[in-house]
């Protein structure tokens, strides 16, 4: 399995905007045959940073959901409301790969 966790940053008074937008990747991505789980976190100190935790069942899964409509509409509507770059970090499940999970 892998992990992805994304760091988001919306300008201010754009969260509402970037909730919108993003439930459309939220709601595509949980539906696909490869994604385990899909979280939507909010820092309650900061209600303009965001963080996306994502669990897939293997690299190839990650790729496949970016080539989705779902995600290219998601994107095309959050780009112009970011902060900054999103920034990605990766991690392997080890513990439930081990645990056969």
């Amino acid at each position: 399995m892998l992990i992805q966790m994304v760091s988001i940053n919306v300008k201010p008074g754009h969260a509402a905007e970037f909730l919108e937008a993003f439930r459309i990747n939220y709601e595509g991505t949980r539906q696909e045959p490869g994604n385990v789980r899909f979280d939507v976190l909010r820092n309650p100190e900061d209600e303009n940073s965001f963080t996306i935790y994502e669990v897939f069942t293997s690299p190839e899964a990650v790729d496949e959901h970016r080539k989705t409509p779902h995600y290219q509409e998601c994107v095309r509507r959050i780009d112009p409301i970011l902060a900054g770059p999103r920034t990605k970090t990766f991690f392997n499940a080890e513990m439930a790969d081990f645990l056969g999970t």
